[in-house]
């Protein structure tokens, strides 16, 4: 199986063991999932489905940030417990993502379950000499780590472009450098706070996942570590940093990230409040199905708008498929298909030739279609 990986540059081949270990990034509940959710969330699917055809185990922890500054603020708008806050929007999206068919998670942690977690690694960042407290925080130091800046392959100027766009605070008085980032941080008098060694506070976004992806796959080094491409930098370039820097291990073989959905020029996001949502597409009478069709359509390294015409279009696709009943026609090609690259719309495009002249039910199931 042939794979991008963002930190090579390059589609090389991905060989993970009998058990594929796998950590995708999840969401902040603090609002309602959508497509662009969704879209990552099918994909790191389809590769589960392809790598279990191919015999191997999958293991693919999606954890919650129940914990953060958005949820935190969002919660305070609403006047409601954060936990509530999220609890009722991990419902909304495990309903979601059920209705989708989805893989159950190996796991699906919260970052709140692993502040033990994530004081150890920090301790382990401090001892092995990559950060430093200031100002009541705890900060890592990326001159230490000479890998910074090798998963997402960004100069300097980039990286503190991106970093003050999504909370990074390049400006904070008590950095040593303005692309250190926060592990540990006091809290606000109306925020969560937990006791540690570095004063009562809470932990930075970064080194949530690295304590979760580390704990539940019990490995300092996981196989494939996905999410959306907007958490190249700096979320996911933190999380190596300070990961390899606790461990000395590396951190992930291969990383994988998937494109953006548009919607009218814009990344389809909460905050600019431009979505579909799935929840919405299925009340319309959309098959599960033919929801998976639409997004498949588009590689996952391709950004692509979203239209009101696909919808239709999918479900339309989707009556063609089963028209032609079960069978195995177009086999070969799809799993020829999703090993170069996942490439989802070879495999879409195989199967409308096979349905001309066979059923295409197990092609089909490797994309989670089920009919």
């Amino acid at each position: 199986m042939m794979l991008y990986d963002t930190k090579a540059r390059a589609v090389i081949p991905f060989e993970p063991g009998p058990i594929a270990t796998m950590y995708t990034c999840g969401i902040t509940p603090y609002d309602s999932s959508h497509l662009g959710h969704a879209t990552a969330y099918l994909t790191y699917d389809v590769l589960q489905r392809r790598l279990r055809d191919r015999g191997h185990e999958t293991r693919c922890v999606r954890n919650y940030t129940d914990v953060d500054d958005d949820i935190l603020r969002k919660a305070r708008e609403l006047g409601v417990h954060y936990l509530d806050l999220a609890a009722s929007q991990i419902a909304v999206f495990d309903r979601d993502m059920t209705a989708l068919g989805l893989i159950e998670p190996y796991s699906a942690p919260r970052a709140t379950s692993a502040i033990a977690d994530i004081r150890r690694l920090i301790g382990q960042v401090l001892d092995n000499g990559h950060a430093y407290q200031a100002g009541g925080a705890v900060y890592f130091s990326v001159s230490t780590f000479d890998g910074f800046g090798s998963v997402s392959g960004y100069d300097r100027e980039k990286m503190l472009e991106l970093a003050a766009e999504h909370g990074g605070n390049p400006g904070d008085p008590n950095k040593r450098d303005p692309l250190d980032f926060i592990l540990w941080q006091p809290s606000a008098p109306d925020e969560p706070a937990w006791d540690s060694l570095w004063g009562p506070g809470r932990p930075g976004w970064h080194i949530e996942c690295s304590a979760l992806a580390m704990r539940e796959l019990d490995s300092p080094t996981i196989d494939l570590h996905g999410g959306g491409s907007d958490l190249v930098f700096p979320h996911h370039e933190c999380e190596s940093a300070q990961s390899e820097a606790a461990s000395g291990e590396p951190f992930v073989t291969h990383w994988m990230h998937q494109a953006m959905v548009r919607m009218d020029g814009e990344k389809m996001s909460k905050s600019l409040g431009n979505l579909v949502f799935v929840h919405d597409l299925l009340d319309e009478g959309y098959e599960a199905g033919a929801i998976r069709l639409g997004v498949l359509k588009h590689h996952y390294r391709d950004e692509w708008s979203w239209s009101n015409s696909l919808m239709p279009d999918a479900a339309q696709q989707l009556k063609h498929w089963k028209a032609a009943g079960e069978g195995d026609a177009g086999l070969a090609q799809v799993r020829a298909a999703l090993d170069n690259d996942l490439d989802t719309p070879a495999a879409v495009a195989a199967l409308d030739t096979a349905a001309e002249t066979g059923g295409v039910s197990q092609a089909a199931a490797l994309l989670g279609i089920l009919f």
